[in-house]
Parts: structure tokens; sequence; C-alpha cells
């Protein structure tokens, strides 16, 4: 059924939506197998209403793509520059990557296998939030190395292990219970931190 024109929704409202339905679809039956017409009928609306807000399936794709890269840059690395110890900061950076992760766990598993569909210029796009998300876990890291608190290691390469070990998380957890996410932090700073401190 389609939506009555005098009930229709504020364009922000209607891309998020649209963005999480056809992230569902996505994950559910590959993006491939998808087309613009299965998306517009999921949310009820016309196909000439879905391309008003994207005007492609691509783009809606990008747009997913974009809540788990632009939204974990914008929302979690001010922790990184917030007062505190390089531990503390990375604690707290953990815990809210963690909650974005079980917020976004479909988007995260569409962005993983799907990412290779989008065009070169959107694909560069989400590898920069990709890259600078990397680039400042990176240099906390380093900053804890050069201070004492964290062990030698190569920054880089920590860096890229903390973040697939917390990426990992996308394909199992399913909860929404605060308690739940608590327990993944609290088990992942003790292994986290086991390796990093000396």
């Amino acid at each position: 059924m389609q939506e009555p024109a005098g009930r229709r929704k504020p364009t922000a409202q209607r891309r998020t939506e649209i963005v999480s339905a056809a992230a569902r679809i996505f994950a559910d039956q590959g993006y491939a197998a998808v087309g613009m017409r299965d998306i517009a009928t999921t949310i009820g609306i016309r196909s000439a209403s879905l391309y008003h807000h994207f005007s492609s399936k691509e783009e809606i794709l990008y747009a997913i793509c974009l809540t788990v890269t632009r939204e974990p840059v914008e929302q979690n690395l001010p922790l990184l520059d917030a007062a505190g110890t390089p531990t503390e900061r990375l604690t707290a950076l953990v815990r809210a990557h963690v909650r974005h992760l079980l917020h976004r766990h479909v988007e995260y598993l569409v962005g993983l296998h799907e990412r290779p569909a989008l065009t070169a210029e959107h694909r560069a796009d989400i590898d920069g939030y990709l890259h600078y998300y990397h680039r400042r876990v990176r240099d906390v890291l380093a900053a804890g190395m050069r201070s004492g608190e964290f062990r030698e290691l190569n920054p880089t390469l920590a860096a890229l292990g903390i973040l697939d070990m917390l990426n990992g998380v996308s394909g199992w957890i399913r909860g929404s219970a605060d308690e739940d996410t608590d327990d993944v932090v609290a088990t992942y700073t003790t292994l986290l931190f086991a390796g990093l401190h000396p």
C-alpha cells in the first residue's frame, strides 16, 4: 500500500528509512539480486518516490557504507581527543566502536560484502574514512609507545589488528542490552591491553 501524499515524511527521515530497509534487503538477498522496485515495494513507496531520494541502487549502497565509515569518524574519533591517557582514550573508543557495531551490524555486514559494487569514486571516499580512522588509532598507540605506557610494537600493524578484532564483532553480535555490550567491551579491552601494556 502506498503512503498517502498528506502523510509524507521529511526527506532526511525518509532517506534514513530507505537506507536501513535497503541494508536489510541487501543482507538477506544480496545486492546484485535486488532492484530499486524491490526496495520501493518493501518500504511502501512508489519507485518514482524512491528515485526522488536516490538516483540509483549504487547510491543507496554508498549511503549504507557511509553509515559505517563516516559515522564512526564523526561520532567516535572525538573520544581520542579527550583528556586522559592513551589507555583511557582507547577504552572509550572501543566502547563507542562496539556500540556502533551493535547499532549498525547489518550495515557493517553489507558494507563488508558489497563494497566492491561501489563506483571507483565512492569506493575512494569510503576508503578515505577507513584510512583516517586507522591513522587516528595508530597515532594514539604511537603516543602511548613513546610515553612508555604501551610496549614497543609496529603501531600501524597494531592499529590494524585492533580494528580487525573490533570489526569482527559485527559478524556475530545481535543483542541490544547494555550489559551485553559491556561484557564485550570488558573482554576485548582486557585482551587488548594485555598485549599493549609492558
